[in-house]
């Protein structure tokens, strides 16, 4: 599994894109820098995208490459995402007024776009990998994903605080191979951290601990700093150094 960073910031600016990772090219991890990382051939080759929750910065890009793919006539882009997610996409984003219902939008030989809902840790065949959603701790109905292969199950934490059933079923995984997890704030913010369902590096110590020691060699990617913070929060997660850990750079390929 080849996971290439597309963004990982919690926020942007010209040096700093939304959240969003490309799974062996075709399968999208959140939408937050999809159309701004990716020439218009690399997009229509994006097959579906894994949705953790609608907050604008996760489902921007899903406009922009709903209409590049419309014009283009590539193939119906599947998205997927927990219940409350596909809800609030439906009614606040593609309604006809945000945004077109590109679900009634011809694109090549079917519609623009199709909404895909799946179960909460329930494992569901999505674009030839095992997803499985898992709930966490965020201001508004979020979720996590692990995402396996044949090689391996990556980790993904989507956006949130402190949790616990993520770490129970990353614990119980004997094929983790990486964790991407996200830590927003700087030590000095860990209030407003638990106050908008985030973490600071001292949290994502915490949490990490929940993982065990069975997982200690797995590599672990942190992503969703805030731009105005990412100095300091890189140089705070430089102390967690007993494990594989870094910070996620952006259009890095991550190889698992």
């Amino acid at each position: 599994m080849k996971v290439t960073v597309l963004g990982c910031h919690g926020g942007e600016s010209k040096k700093h894109r939304p959240t969003s990772f490309l799974v062996d090219k075709s399968m999208a991890i959140d939408a937050g820098a999809i159309t701004r990382a990716l020439t218009v051939r690399e997009q229509d080759e994006v097959s579906t995208v894994l949705v953790s929750h609608a907050h604008f910065d996760h489902v921007r890009d899903l406009a922009t490459l709903a209409d590049n793919r419309c014009q283009t006539g590539g193939p119906t882009i599947e998205i997927v995402g927990a219940a409350p997610t596909i809800a609030a996409l439906r009614r606040h984003f593609f309604n006809d007024v945000l945004w077109p219902d590109f679900t009634k939008i011809p694109a090549g030989d079917g519609p623009t776009i199709r909404f895909r809902t799946i179960g909460i840790e329930a494992p569901t065949k999505v674009a030839g990998y095992e997803v499985t959603a898992v709930e966490v701790t965020h201001t508004i109905d979020a979720v996590g994903y692990f995402i396996r292969d044949a090689a391996g199950t990556l980790a993904f934490s989507g956006d949130t605080g402190p949790t616990q059933r993520f770490w129970e079923l990353a614990r119980a995984r004997k094929d983790l191979s990486g964790i991407l997890l996200e830590v927003s704030f700087p030590d000095s913010e860990r209030e407003l951290a638990l106050t908008t369902g985030h973490l600071c590096p001292s949290l994502a110590e915490e949490e990490l601990k929940k993982l065990g020691k069975k997982h200690g060699d797995v590599p672990v990617w942190f992503h969703h700093l805030k731009p105005v913070f990412a100095a300091k929060v890189t140089a705070e997660l430089a102390r967690i150094d007993d494990r594989h850990a870094a910070v996620c750079r952006l259009d890095h390929e991550l190889d698992l």
